[in-house]
């Protein structure tokens, strides 16, 4: 560890402030916080969330493929509910469907005793 002297002790407090900013800066994209998790959006911001139009979301609503809450008259979309949606949402490779069709590899050597 580097020794300093008293001269050096405002520019060692800065670099320790910016150290300490970073790390929590990093922790909290690590643990959002409890009101960042579960975001309700209306029509509109759940539409500029998944970056599509409202019609499309009307249409997802419509067909029952979206999650959404209806009290009323008015949609309501959960932040963290869209993107389980999204995330679960994935399509496979054609390597990976391919792989599930062949099945698992079996080794058809006969043992040797």
């Amino acid at each position: 560890m580097e020794t300093f002297g008293f001269e050096k002790l405002p520019e060692v407090v800065r670099q320790l402030f910016e150290k300490v900013e970073r790390i929590e800066s990093m922790l909290e994209k690590l643990h959002p916080s409890e009101e960042d998790k579960d975001e309700l959006f209306n029509i509109q911001q759940a539409a500029d969330y998944l970056k599509v139009s409202v019609q499309s979301i009307y249409a997802k609503v419509s067909r029952l493929e979206i999650p959404v809450r209806k009290p009323g008259k008015r949609l309501y979309f959960s932040k963290a509910e869209l993107r389980s949606w999204v995330d679960h949402s994935r399509r496979k490779t054609a390597g990976e469907l391919i792989s599930e069709l062949k099945g698992p590899t079996v080794n058809h050597h006969p043992k040797l005793y």
